[in-house]
């Protein structure tokens, strides 16, 4: 192997494109051709799991393929077990982006010793100075070839580019960051510290597709039509005076006169959209409480008319853990016993997530999906289903992006339709409207926050 070579290439493939598929390809191509040996991914945690699924179903090379998730020592002992493989094979390991920083874990991979390493959803290493984002520099400097996989590589600003592509060409924007952002970022504010706009955004686009390259759905992909649906749903009397009343309260906290932070505004909001999802956490109570079923009445008759009349599968996406509990108990009453339900959301083991999604997809009894957003919005592939509700959203713009991408991708026949579930009046219009926009919601509230209240 000539250890000088040290390339890089981004598949910047709009979600449902096939990068995947893609990357796949280029691995095996490199293993026959004899460049490389032992095969480093790094992806969400959600996502870990499905690659081993695309690799079985995908790749005509020889292979073996360690997830890398559980203990400590099982993940070390199972990174050893690839390096004694002892036949001739691209020896595989896949791990998520929040191990990779472990020291412990860090140097085990760093003994593995990847040929190339492929960062999934490379939007994840944005931050300059995060750990996670070091760690994937030293892996890449160590590796002769990378790729970065993303439909969005730039989620928020533009600045976000420049630790995905040190990991994958340091040539490219340099190795020292604040020089980048001198180059290209327009800095003000208090203390100078604020980026107020940028310089030379075409030169950075033309550096960042000099090793990358794009493909959108529409260059792409002959996928079905998108059809959108909003449900407004009105409050009770009771329910609207106990919203207004938390607005009231939420606006004076922040209008006495303090330090106003995004993480401050967001709090309010995230108080006020789990109200409109039907629950908040009572005085001195640690758990939400339920206090209204407006949006679960509501998703009722859709679970009736689309699952039980229709014979159609239903995924649902909700952005609170409680939500996403309150559905699949709602799911359990409505269903008949012959259908079944499954989901995928933070308390779920991320080993068991592959499965689960192999059996919503090929499993016909199998009949609702149920997601935390956050967790099951990216990298699975949901299109036994043409149908998707969204109970919650996530203030993340990129995030809704790739959630609308479950069900409209690669292997998809059927027009997509989604469901939007919005209480009258509230925080559920406002968020839309911020997504509509392709707005996130977090760079804008400190700015605008009274517009939300």
């Amino acid at each position: 192997m000539n250890n000088s070579v040290n390339k890089g290439f981004g598949l910047l493939f709009e979600m449902g494109c096939g990068k995947t598929l893609t990357a796949i390809a280029i691995a095996g191509a490199g293993y026959q051709m004899g460049k490389i040996d032992r095969l480093l991914i790094v992806a969400p945690t959600s996502v870990v799991a499905v690659w081993p699924k695309e690799l079985r179903e995908y790749a005509k090379f020889k292979y073996t393929c360690k997830t890398l998730l559980g203990e400590k020592q099982q993940r070390i002992k199972q990174i050893d077990d690839l390096l004694k493989f002892p036949f001739k094979a691209l020896k595989i390991a896949v791990i998520n982006y929040e191990s990779t920083w472990r020291p412990e874990i860090l140097e085990k991979l760093k003994e593995f010793d990847a040929d190339m390493v492929i960062a999934d959803e490379s939007q994840r290493i944005k931050t300059y100075d995060a750990a996670q984002s070091k760690a994937m520099h030293e892996l890449g400097d160590q590796a002769r070839y990378k790729l970065i996989l993303s439909g969005t590589p730039v989620q928020t600003a533009a600045i976000d580019i420049w630790s995905q592509y040190r990991f994958l060409d340091k040539s490219v924007f340099g190795e020292n960051f604040f020089k980048f952002r001198g180059r290209y970022a327009i800095m003000g504010g208090y203390g100078n510290k604020k980026i107020v706009g940028y310089r030379d955004l075409e030169g950075l686009i033309k550096k960042e597709h000099s090793i990358a390259f794009r493909v959108t759905k529409d260059e792409a992909l002959d996928l079905p039509e998108q059809t959108f649906e909003t449900r407004r749903i009105q409050f009770s009397p009771k329910e609207k005076s106990l919203y207004e009343r938390l607005k009231k309260d939420s606006y004076a906290e922040l209008d006495n006169g303090g330090h106003i932070t995004a993480t401050t505004v967001l709090t309010k909001l995230l108080r006020l959209q789990q109200l409109t999802g039907g629950f908040l956490v009572q005085d001195e109570a640690q758990k939400p409480q339920l206090v209204s079923r407006a949006k679960l009445d509501a998703l009722t008759d859709i679970i009736v008319d689309y699952v039980i009349g229709s014979g159609k599968k239903l995924v649902v996406f909700a952005r609170f853990i409680a939500e996403v509990k309150a559905i699949i108990d709602l799911a359990a009453k409505v269903l008949p016993k012959d259908l079944k339900q499954v989901a995928i959301y933070g308390d779920v083991k991320k080993e068991d997530r592959g499965d689960i999604v192999k059996q919503f997809q090929e499993d016909p009894s199998t009949v609702l999906f149920v997601g935390q957003i956050d967790t099951a919005g990216t990298g699975i592939t949901l299109t036994a289903a043409d149908t998707c509700v969204y109970y919650s959203k996530n203030f993340n713009y990129a995030t809704y992006s790739q959630s609308l991408s479950r069900i409209h991708r690669i292997g998809q026949r059927n027009c997509c339709t989604y469901i939007d579930l919005e209480i009258e009046g509230t925080i559920d219009e406002l968020i839309s409207s911020a997504l509509s926009r392709k707005e996130d919601m977090a760079k804008t509230v400190v700015d605008n926050w009274r517009d939300f209240f």
